[in-house]
């Protein structure tokens, strides 16, 4: 699409923040206003707006996809996001270690994620039951009860950030980690790729994965940015 504006600006509007192109409100794919809970989220959005060269390139406005997924997407398909968040409760990668014949992974995976789940376990009043190899293993009614009601009692805004946080991370107890303050991003980006760099260190590194987790990487800031400035 190419640019057909101006001028990008934001107001005040309706217990929020709204962006203007030429004077006229942004609408969402789905018809509804970009309406934006703070001032600095909108003035980041407004300025991917602002950087659009004559074509419009929306993959370099990665904080404009997430606020329509939250106005388009969580507003009004609330329980199924949270849904599918709250799965990888039963799922989460922390709770999969390397097989019999792999154990200095195993004990690196101890060293590295088990204080994340110790974290869980003290916020949550929750356990974890862990298993060798990649063969599911439920959890406890009781934990997957908890650690979905802690999903489903966040903002539209935040429960957006969390949907392509959980999918680039693989763990919803790192993203509730991230999401209370409790791990910042910086630290949990290598826990997450944790497998894939030991195996860099044991063989060497591959160009095409890195270049793949580098991508990735840039995905997850972004929504950690979203995530901090909608609460700004």
């Amino acid at each position: 699409m190419k640019r057909f504006y101006k001028q990008v600006t934001y107001i005040a509007a309706d217990n929020g923040f709204a962006i203007q192109l030429d004077g006229r409100p942004v609408k969402t794919p789905a018809r509804h206003p970009l309406q934006l809970p703070t001032a600095a989220l909108a003035e980041a959005i407004a300025s991917e707006w602002a950087a659009q060269d004559e074509e419009i390139d929306p993959e370099t406005m990665p904080l404009t996809a997430l606020a329509q997924g939250a106005l388009d997407q969580v507003a009004r398909e609330r329980e199924r996001i949270a849904g599918r968040i709250a799965g990888f409760s039963d799922s989460d990668m922390l709770y999969y270690r390397g097989d019999d014949s792999q154990q200095a992974l195993c004990d690196h995976q101890a060293e590295k994620w088990d204080p994340l789940l110790n974290w869980a376990r003290a916020r949550y009043d929750v356990s974890f039951i862990l298993t060798r190899g990649i063969m599911h293993q439920s959890q406890s009614e009781q934990t997957i009860s908890r650690l979905s009601e802690a999903v489903e009692a966040y903002d539209d805004f935040t429960l957006a950030a969390m949907l392509s946080l959980v999918g680039l991370a693989g763990s919803l107890v790192a993203v509730l980690a991230l999401v209370e303050g409790a791990y910042d991003a910086d630290t949990l980006w290598p826990l997450m790729n944790l497998e894939e760099l030991w195996q860099e260190q044991q063989w060497g590194s591959d160009d095409l994965a890195a270049q793949t987790r580098a991508i990735k990487q840039a995905e997850f800031l972004a929504a950690v940015e979203f995530l901090r400035l909608s609460r700004t």
